[in-house]
């Protein structure tokens, strides 16, 4: 049964509802701060703490729970007979339930003019503090610190007259997490502006269960989807407009397929089956752009990711509901479009942006991880100023031609996000053949190569590592390709040259690897 709960919230979404449902269940209620003034203010009955601990909220509210009276409250042991014996001679009233959540700190450090002071002063430790002890005493305290359980938790004790052994464990384990995602936050922030990111020596996060899925990459594989706590961006802040649930291996997808197509500030559109494009192309519209990327490959385009950087409109919506897809993304789609592809009561459409910084990609090992700074957005080379700029050097006797500039540029920015080892073929506008994941990087090319066919005549290849031997060039002159572009840096570099020279193929060294694995 619950006599007394001590109430303080940051978070006041549905408090006083909560505390007026409790004095109805005859609960005494004790509060601080802004959560004593919100109840009042609502004619809910509510003591100051310092009634019970006899002791004032002092610097400036930094001192007003971190109190004898308040924790022996909370953490006595109720069929403990030395516990009684303390509390009842110190006059230690019995906490049955606590209320708590923290101060903003998430909410502070993301307002743009923000100062270390500010941040510091939203560090809450009263808070955490209380929702420890009550967590750890759950045999006997109820803990919440989120108002989800509000409801839930008054028909339990309206219907009970308590809150289960069970409930308050599971209230308990919530409320470690919480604290301990509160301590991530700040420890980053900390990290921040120490230097000490994005790698620091203690690498923390914390995560939050946005979807249960279906399975995992097979079905006998579970699965979930999290999102990080306090910054949504990218998949997590994705808006699912239509279309079934998403599975595992659609935001695996997804993700590469946005990462790709970020590269672009053209119109351009990505066609993603098993994290490889199959398509990729841009345009002077978006739709000249989807088209041109569904023509490199439509076979494979069925049943597809498409990633597109510009909004949905109608016309573009007519020529995407042509086929199975599965995962439509842009920024925007407009009424029009949704009319046309909502027809498809499976095919998801999302809405996200681009996250604004770059992260970390973390990989999970056996016992442990590997993180590492993401591999950048490349610098935008359609013409030999800009791919001077870059650092790129023509290492061949040919130059490349303005046209090729524009697709080594194009087919660049492509290769790093093809698994390793990549090679990818393109004109000025799209891909023509795509070679990944092959054990040796001629029999990437070869595969990209006869993908492209007839088209490889006078396009371009590029690769995402350098090239060991001379045999991938002389696989490159033979289908008629007449540039190259590729990261240098082979000890055998000059056969690759001398190879490219014989066969009047102009060759650019990036001086950059992309290696995707």
């Amino acid at each position: 049964m619950i006599k007394n709960a001590l109430i303080s919230v940051s978070d006041k979404t549905g408090v006083v509802e909560f505390a007026k449902g409790l004095v109805e269940l005859g609960v005494t209620i004790y509060s601080t701060g802004g959560t004593l003034k919100a109840l009042s203010n609502a004619g809910v009955p509510a003591k100051a703490v310092e009634s019970l601990t006899g002791f004032p909220e002092m610097l400036d509210g930094r001192v007003k729970t971190l109190h004898p009276i308040v924790h022996g409250g909370i953490l006595g042991i109720r069929d403990n007979e030395e516990h009684k014996k303390a509390m009842a001679e110190h006059g230690i009233q019995p906490i049955d339930l606590v209320v708590v959540n923290l101060y903003p700190f998430r909410e502070t450090i993301a307002k743009p003019d923000v100062t270390l002071a500010d941040a510091i002063e939203n560090i809450d430790i009263g808070g955490p503090t209380m929702v420890r002890s009550a967590a750890k005493n759950n045999a006997f305290v109820g803990i919440i610190v989120n108002p989800k359980h509000y409801d839930e938790a008054l028909r339990m004790l309206r219907e009970k007259g308590e809150l289960t052994r069970e409930y308050r464990f599971a209230l308990a384990r919530e409320a470690f997490a919480h604290t301990a995602a509160y301590d991530v936050a700040i420890a980053n922030y900390l990290g921040e502006q120490v230097g000490d990111m994005p790698l620091p020596d203690t690498y923390l996060a914390a995560y939050e269960k946005a979807a249960d899925l279906r399975y995992g990459e097979n079905p006998h594989q579970k699965a979930a989807f999290y999102t990080t706590i306090g910054e949504k961006e990218g998949l997590g802040a994705m808006k699912v407009l239509h279309g079934k649930e998403l599975s595992y291996n659609n935001l695996v997808d997804m993700e590469a397929a946005w990462q790709m197509v970020g590269e672009f500030t053209e119109p351009a559109a990505i066609i993603v089956k098993h994290t490889n494009p199959c398509g990729a192309a841009v345009g002077d519209t978006l739709l000249e752009a989807y088209t041109r990327a569904y023509e490199a490959d439509p076979v494979s385009a069925f049943g597809g990711i498409v990633a597109l950087n510009r909004e949905v409109t109608k016309e573009v919506a007519e020529q995407l509901a042509s086929i199975f897809l599965e995962v439509i993304m842009a920024p925007h789609f407009t009424a029009e479009a949704l009319d046309v592809l909502t027809v498809k009561k499976n095919i998801r459409l999302v809405e996200l942006q681009q996250p604004e910084e770059e992260g970390v990609v973390v990989k999970k090992v056996s016992g442990g991880l590997l993180v590492q700074t993401e591999d950048g957005r490349e610098p935008v080379v359609s013409d030999a100023v800009s791919a001077a700029k870059a650092g790129y050097t023509v290492v061949t006797k040919v130059q490349p031609t303005e046209a090729q500039w524009r697709a080594l540029g194009l087919a660049w920015r492509l290769v790093k996000h093809v698994k390793s080892n990549a090679i990818v073929v393109t004109d000025e506008h799209s891909t023509l053949g795509v070679g990944a994941g092959q054990m040796n990087r001629v029999g990437s090319a070869k595969i990209a190569l006869e993908e492209a066919g007839e088209k490889a005549k006078g396009a371009v290849m590029a690769s995402d590592a350098f090239f060991p031997f001379g045999d991938t060039v002389e696989e490159a002159a033979k289908h008629g390709i007449t540039a190259v572009i590729q990261p240098g840096g082979s000890i055998r570099d000059e056969e690759s040259i001398k190879k490219a020279d014989e066969a009047g193929i102009a060759m650019v060294f990036t001086h950059v690897r992309h290696f995707k694995h």
